[in-house]
């Protein structure tokens, strides 16, 4: 596994969201409205197969199914490159090329519970957002020493803070926020601007608004750095 990068972005050290731990950086506008209209057309195109439904979300596959052994590389798609490429190229992966793409719908009341993404990737997440804006929430992780101390780990207690994601933003997690802190959405239709959020400066919204959720499509570029290539496998079975 590669170490967490340790240097600055220098392309994105003006996205810094400075009211959040040091490795989060939010760039508003990062592609146009014609743009986020040509890949919402290119996700609705894809095959009915495609699709994965799951509970409170549906979701797309593409570069390849990660595995600890390797993730055996499938080519993204054109539309998908162009972006995973655009990403790469501000240093994220530390000069290694996104591989992999979760394509992710959210409906309106629609989220999905506090999570880490786990081992398998590069300790960085990217995600353009596309459709509807949403709040990101991060937790603390569960504490085993205040749970001996009789200190409740409840999600309200291990809250961290909030970043509001707008349409055609690109969010870029690094290091402690991505390995530490838990990330999750809420499954509600409305949300509300609070002082919890943290990126407050950065978007369009006030405090205090009250925001309805329409249907948000993210796509979470990703670098696998184990992979396996088809030919490789083939010889192994010769």
């Amino acid at each position: 596994m590669e170490e967490p990068q340790s240097h600055v972005l220098k392309e994105l050290e003006s996205y810094t969201v400075k009211e959040a731990p040091p490795t989060v950086y939010y760039v508003p506008g990062f592609i146009t409205e014609t743009e986020e209209a040509y890949l919402l057309q290119q996700v609705y195109k894809a095959p009915k197969p495609k699709w994965t439904q799951l509970s409170g979300r549906r979701l797309q596959n593409w570069g390849g199914l990660p595995h600890p052994k390797g993730m055996l590389v499938e080519e993204l798609p054109d539309w998908l490159k162009t972006y995973a490429n655009k990403i790469s190229a501000l240093g994220a992966f530390s000069g290694k090329t996104a591989n992999h793409v979760l394509v992710n719908e959210y409906k309106p009341g629609e989220g999905i519970m506090p999570h880490e993404d786990g081992p398998l990737y590069f300790p960085t997440v990217t995600t353009i957002s596309l459709g509807s804006h949403t709040l990101l929430d991060f937790y603390r992780p569960i504490s085993t020493a205040q749970e001996q101390e009789g200190v409740p780990q409840t999600e309200e207690n291990r809250y961290l803070l909030s970043l509001l994601v707008e349409p055609r933003s690109l969010l870029v997690l690094r290091d402690d926020m991505y390995t530490r802190f838990l990330h999750g959405v809420r499954g509600v239709a409305r949300d509300t601007v609070t002082e919890s959020v943290a990126n407050l400066r950065a978007v369009s919204a006030e405090l205090g608004d009250s925001l309805s959720r329409g249907t948000r499509v993210s796509l979470t570029i990703r670098h696998v750095p184990r992979v396996l290539k088809m030919g490789l496998l083939l010889g192994r079975r010769k």
